[in-house]
């Protein structure tokens, strides 16, 4: 069933767990990851971001989210990621997406600030969530190809006084907070700052905070995040790479002289893809 952030966020609250949001970059992964949700009767988030254009228009892709959305047994709300236009976040709004994320965070504060609020009036108009982004993780999310980068020291920790100011002025629904995470592959061990999201909880009266860059966090750093009150985490790079290696399996059982046929190329990669967010959702669900 087609649902927003704000409520999908609910749910969370109510169990004290995170909601996995995983990008829908095409009609495989689409797929991997309502079927692994309704498989583990769990709540999901499937989102675009405008970087994906590369790989498929939001044109195309987007009325098919809503649609797997409304068809699906369970509460799926479907979300545009690190939308850094307003028109690119009013186009997602068009096609129905449920929420939106604007991400000013390369911005000055003014500026992010400005451009929130007017994403907020935006989404007011059809009913959808609104998630922004303050601090930075410094590494950008990715387009096709690019999951890997150096480690830079441009990451900016979310000051939990200015989030208070932030989310009261804007009216947001989510807050993505930078506190040591980064998106891509990690080069070196992530080393977290769960103290930022506790203030950042406590100085807001609770808003949900979103863990962007969850792909390759260890388990017990999920776990503690997570019982911080990080309710929503973002995840497609260790997704992506499973459906890559599922399809590499395939490709390696052939025998020599064998026909390989891409459709077949493709289960293989959207099965894979599904046992990895499932681990992934029993993680965030706090299920093992």
């Amino acid at each position: 069933m087609l649902v927003t952030l704000n409520e999908v966020m609910k749910i969370a609250e109510e169990r004290g767990i995170a909601v996995g949001s995983f990008n829908a970059i095409g009609f495989d992964s689409l797929l991997a990851v309502i079927g692994a949700a309704e498989e583990l009767n769990l709540p999901v988030i499937i989102q675009f971001a405008q970087c994906h254009e590369e790989w498929i228009p939001l044109d195309v892709i987007g009325p098919v989210m809503v649609e797997a959305a409304k068809k699906a047994s369970v509460p799926v709300c479907v979300n545009l990621d690190h939308g850094e236009t307003l028109n690119y976040l009013e186009r997602a709004l068009e096609i129905g997406f449920t929420a939106i994320m604007y991400d000013g965070s390369t911005l000055s504060y003014e500026e992010n600030l400005a451009n929130t609020k007017k994403a907020v009036a935006m989404a007011a108009k059809t009913g959808a969530s609104v998630e922004a982004e303050l601090g930075s993780m410094g590494r950008r999310e990715s387009g096709a190809g690019d999951h890997t980068g150096a480690e830079d020291e441009t990451k900016i920790y979310t000051d939990p006084q200015q989030a208070k100011v932030f989310v009261e002025d804007t009216g947001i629904d989510a807050l993505a907070c930078s506190f040591g995470t980064t998106h891509g592959i990690y080069l070196t061990e992530p080393k977290l700052d769960f103290d930022v999201v506790r203030n950042v909880r406590v100085c807001t009266g609770n808003i949900p905070v979103v863990m962007h860059g969850g792909s390759g966090v260890s388990r017990d750093d999920y776990r503690e995040a997570i019982k911080a009150g990080v309710r929503k985490v973002n995840y497609f790079t260790y997704m992506d790479k499973a459906g890559g290696r599922g399809a590499a399996d395939y490709l390696n059982a052939q025998k020599e002289g064998e026909p390989v046929f891409f459709s077949s190329l493709t289960l293989a990669g959207r099965a894979a893809m599904k046992e990895d967010v499932k681990a992934a959702m029993k993680m965030f669900a706090m299920m093992d």
